[in-house]
């Protein structure tokens, strides 16, 4: 759980080692295109390649040390093998304007950098380790995926915390950070490492993608910052009456999840980019490093005839899957109009098969195996999203303010190639408004969003396209500020609130049992605790627990009900429930707070156990 100084130092080296063969791949695959673009891109394979060969040799050797060393070397031959290839220079590169690119990505990358430090384990004056509001309830069962991987070793992993059932979520977004861990890194350098190179991938792919579209920076930069500040109207909720009662305003900074944009009392839903998904939502992290760079090749070469790009598209496509399905099937639905169009246009759709086919082919093993198992029964009709109270047109209105009510105005201003590209994620917003994926509705964001990308650039595209024609009216400049503000307000006072948010995730009580198990405990051992979603045994310590929260659970398609019912007799009735302690192997029994809260839990009765562990907030009984 604390890792070593070199462990810390190595997993830097390991990680820098795999970026630095991911550029020169780059470099060498995509002979056309500039700098920016090749560390764009490079960042890309270079997260894929340590998500991918560390798993694949893991298929075989278990998740090993030696697993990661051989990754690296395969890594390491083909960043060699990129560098004595060369490269053929096969036409300049069209030059991108430097500053507003790095006035874009460095500080979005750099709020994201900050908000992951201060959101990931960092120890309070208690004690104990604290979290940020956004990430309170996801990190845990990240942490809890990435420990037991790492001191399991078992591959592909199964859920440590629902014991015995082989994973179905798309746990490449995890294991990267076991890498680290199982390198000897603390387990808090471990989740943060490889998540900083993702931060800028997915920034700087944003980025590059509105300006090949749009051919013009200041699109570009507004496109930007609409996507990653762009709100509704969710503000106007905490301005009323503030003169008399300003904590109406200030709840905002204190309550939890009371924010412009996440304020569920009010149907307002359309969460911020920085803080509701990339920062607490992994799989949506990684799988956006990837499928923003992806995105603009393919526009590239369905829309700007460059086939050459289809192939090596189509692989880092098909890698997707087991990263984020939600992104590999974004990908795709957005390929369909666009491959429509290139048979209409005779525009290389062989080549556009070709793509299609070799990402299927990749992707094939990873549905089958994985992803079908779950998802067989998590499709449903399920019309506007999210939408509980409202009127189909009030809910966007306000959730996605100005944006929503210029998209038709700025998509029938646009230009012909413009409306071309939004046609690719129209289909995606369809099918995401009639079809639930996942048995939460909220996670069909995660597809709305890429609609979302496209129409912020199209309505950046309209506005900077109005302002010149506006010249010589009084008040121009003062309308514009307006204009951005209310689209960027109810996102700048979110990301505000998570910058000043903390709370406590665990004791320091049950950070001393953490080590404890860490350092006295077979790595395989089961422990029986209560389900609550922030369980240290879990979480800190890669040892499986009977059942964890179901609100992790039941959205991966898992029932738990029987098991929290044979939890609560072990619990309360350790004597006579001898045959389920056996049903489910349990080795050791933890008593912390949560349990004692959550049953009316004796001491008396495990009298008969070994107590081998005890301070102020936690004990461990040894079952045999």
């Amino acid at each position: 759980m604390d890792g070593t100084f070199f462990g810390n130092i190595i997993s830097v080296v390991y990680l820098v080692a795999f970026l630095a063969s991911g550029y020169f791949v780059a470099f060498n695959v995509f002979p056309r295109e500039g700098r920016l673009l090749h560390l764009t891109l490079g960042t890309a394979i270079g997260l894929l390649m340590l998500m991918w060969l560390p798993a694949l040799l893991s298929f075989v050797l278990g998740f090993t040390l030696l697993s990661q060393l051989l990754a690296l070397a395969i890594a390491a031959g083909l960043g060699a093998a990129a560098v004595l290839k060369g490269r053929r220079l096969m036409m300049l590169p069209r030059r991108i304007a430097l500053k507003p690119y790095l006035w874009c990505v460095l500080p979005t990358a750099a709020l994201l950098c900050v908000l992951l430090y201060t959101h990931v384990l960092p120890m309070n004056e208690y004690g104990g380790l604290s979290s940020g509001q956004s990430t309170y309830g996801d990190m845990c069962m990240h942490l809890s995926i990435i420990s037991s991987i790492s001191r399991q070793c078992f591959f592909p992993p199964e859920y440590s915390i629902f014991s015995g059932q082989l994973m179905s979520y798309p746990f490449l977004c995890d294991s990267v950070s076991s890498t680290f861990y199982t390198l000897g890194a603390s387990l808090r350098l471990a989740y943060m490492l490889p998540m900083i190179p993702a931060f800028f991938s997915v920034a700087s792919g944003v980025y590059l993608l509105f300006e090949d579209w749009f051919r013009n920076n200041k699109k570009a930069v507004l496109a930007f910052v609409l996507f990653f500040l762009g709100g509704g109207f969710g503000f106007a909720y905490f301005m009323n009456g503030i003169a008399q009662n300003p904590y109406n305003f200030t709840r905002i900074f204190t309550a939890f999840y009371e924010t412009p944009t996440n304020l569920v009392g009010e149907n307002i839903r359309w969460v911020n980019v920085i803080a509701d998904m990339l920062i607490p939502q992994r799989a949506t992290l990684f799988g956006w490093s990837v499928l923003f760079p992806c995105l603009l090749l393919l526009r590239r070469a369905a829309l700007d005839g460059e086939d050459w790009l289809f192939p090596p598209l189509g692989v880092m496509a098909g890698l997707l899957p087991l990263i984020h399905t939600h992104s590999f099937l974004a990908l795709g639905l957005v390929s369909i109009p666009w491959f429509i169009r290139s048979i209409r246009k005779t525009i290389a759709p062989k080549k556009f098969l070709m793509y299609g086919i070799i990402a299927v082919i990749i992707a094939a093993p990873q549905l089958l195996l994985f992803t079908f198992k779950s998802a067989g029964d998590f499709l449903t009709l399920n019309f506007n999203w999210s939408n509980e109270t409202d009127t189909f047109l009030w809910f966007y209105i306000k959730n996605l303010g100005l944006i929503f009510l210029l998209l038709p105005v700025a998509f029938i201003s646009a230009k012909e190639n413009d409306r071309l590209t939004w046609y690719g994620v129209l289909l995606l917003w369809v099918l995401a408004e009639f079809i639930q994926f996942q048995p939460n509705p909220y996670d069909n964001n995660k597809l709305l969003f890429i609609w979302y990308a496209f129409s912020s650039g199209l309505v950046a595209s309209f506005l900077v396209d109005v302002y010149p024609k506006l010249e010589g009216i009084k008040g121009r400049r003062l309308l514009a500020v307006i204009t951005v503000v209310a689209m960027t307000l109810s996102g700048v006072l979110t990301i505000g609130r998570e910058l000043v948010s903390e709370y406590e995730v665990f004791s320091e009580g049950e950070v001393e049992a953490a080590r404890f198990i860490e350092e006295n405990t077979p790595a395989d051992a089961l422990f029986l605790t209560t389900t609550n979603h922030n369980n240290a045994v879990a979480s800190l310590t890669g040892r499986s627990i009977v059942c964890g929260s179901a609100s992790y659970l039941y959205y991966h398609g898992y029932d738990t009900y029987q098991r929290e019912q044979d939890i609560r007799a072990m619990f309360e009735y350790p004597v006579e429930s001898a045959d389920l302690y056996k049903k489910y192997g349990v080795d050791y029994i933890y008593i912390g707070p949560y349990e004692r809260n959550s049953y009316p839990i004796s001491h008396i009765d495990f009298a008969d156990l070994e107590l081998v562990f005890a301070n102020e907030t936690s004990a461990i009984y040894k079952y045999e």
